[in-house]
């Protein structure tokens, strides 16, 4: 009998004669994992070994699934290592990983947020990968997903996995999938394909957040409830997670996101989201800052004539100052007072630029204007012409009333 040929592998023969079967670490649908010793390359290795004992249609699908798990290779994948299907006990031989499963970790309690947003990266990566070739794992559980010892998870057990539309035989008493990850459609017995997956890892994380299973109690019981009431996302979860949970297990397949989806959203960081759109604020600000800052040439010159006319009048008002002749008391008296008797002293054009005369060259800017920045190039001691005169004599004639210093 085969069942005897498996328990002597076990007992110390060779599988095909190189594998020693050391012990059983799980037990699936159809097959067996050991725990193995490849005497050829002198490594442990995880030894999958096809169960007798089904109907005569069992062992092709065995061996059809041998040949899809040869084909694929992805770091959320155990690798394959070598597979039999021509011996009397077909077998698949895979890395052993050393570590735990996602069951263990989450009888622990909830996970923390950003280490399920890891693992289910990763997870969707590579379902993202599978689904690429055609395949439906169908059997997306916690127990299916190996953490090794850096906590890298690893997607396993594609004993259920088949192509779409295809017709997976099993037995009559077993339900194909894991009734409490089972999509809506899988319950209702329709065409499973890609979004039962999506289906499923989000029940996963899920239950990664909250430490429980969504949909507890016996097969039927937890099967039939997802048809009555969609998953219960408590409150308190981050809103990016709940917001993804909710999308994946939506009851309708095309209402779900492709692995591809749910791997990008997983891997995008809600604070450097949320703090890189005031960055880019802050740097186009800092681009139109300097533009409308910037002042004309012309204004900065006339400002500085204006400061230079205003320190000339307050030196020349100060008290106990003496002014230098009277022309600028002539110029003052033509813009605030009527005109007198007394004839205005002319201006030589010498005088117009000294300081004592810039309430002057306000009086007409077109002419008076230009000469401006040339007060500020004088030496100071050039600033205080010869005294002419005219207005000398000027200085001895008595005042006009309201031309006096004010």
């Amino acid at each position: 009998m085969e069942g005897v040929a498996v328990s002597l592998t076990v007992n110390g023969s060779l599988l095909a004669g190189r594998y020693r079967l050391l012990e059983s670490v799980g037990l699936g649908g159809m097959a067996e994992v050991y725990r193995a010793e490849d005497v050829v390359l002198g490594r442990e290795v995880a030894v999958k070994v096809f169960r007798p004992g089904w109907d005569a249609t069992a062992r092709p699908r065995f061996e059809a699934e041998v040949r899809t798990l040869a084909g694929l290779s992805h770091p959320g994948l155990v690798p394959v290592h070598d597979a039999g299907t021509g011996c009397d006990t077909p077998f698949l031989v895979m890395r052993l990983v050393e570590g735990r499963t996602l069951r263990d970790e989450i009888a622990d309690g909830p996970l923390p947020a950003p280490r399920v947003r890891r693992l289910g990266a990763e997870l969707a990566e590579a379902l993202a990968y599978v689904h690429d070739r055609g395949v439906v794992h169908r059997d997306v559980k916690p127990s299916n997903i190996l953490l090794d010892d850096r906590d890298k998870p690893y997607l396993a057990d594609f004993g259920l996995a088949h192509l779409p539309g295809a017709t997976r035989l099993t037995r009559t008493d077993q339900m194909v999938g894991t009734a409490a990850y089972l999509a809506p459609e899988q319950v209702r017995g329709a065409d499973v394909d890609h979004p039962a997956d999506i289906y499923a890892l989000g029940l996963v994380l899920l239950e990664c957040l909250t430490g429980h299973r969504e949909y507890p109690g016996g097969e039927v019981e937890a099967a039939v409830a997802r048809l009555h009431r969609s998953p219960a996302i408590p409150g308190h979860l981050p809103a990016d997670l709940a917001s993804l949970v909710s999308s994946m297990t939506a009851t309708a397949p095309d209402q779900r996101p492709t692995a591809v989806d749910c791997a990008r959203a997983l891997r995008l960081d809600p604070v450097e989201e949320t703090v890189r759109v005031p960055a880019h604020v802050a740097k186009t600000a800092a681009v139109a800052v300097p533009s409308s800052a910037r002042v004309p040439r012309k204004a900065l010159l006339a400002s500085a004539a204006a400061l230079l006319g205003a320190i000339s009048v307050a030196w020349a008002m100060a008290p106990g100052a003496q002014p230098v002749n009277s022309a600028p008391t002539s110029s003052s008296a033509a813009t605030t007072t009527p005109p007198s008797a007394t004839t205005p002293v002319s201006l030589s054009p010498a005088q117009s630029t000294t300081p004592a005369e810039q309430p002057a060259a306000q009086v007409d800017d077109t002419t008076r204007a230009p000469a401006v920045p040339e007060v500020a190039r004088q030496p100071a001691a050039d600033r205080v012409p010869a005294v002419q005169p005219g207005a000398k004599k000027q200085k001895d004639k008595p005042q006009p009333p309201g031309k006096g210093k004010k």
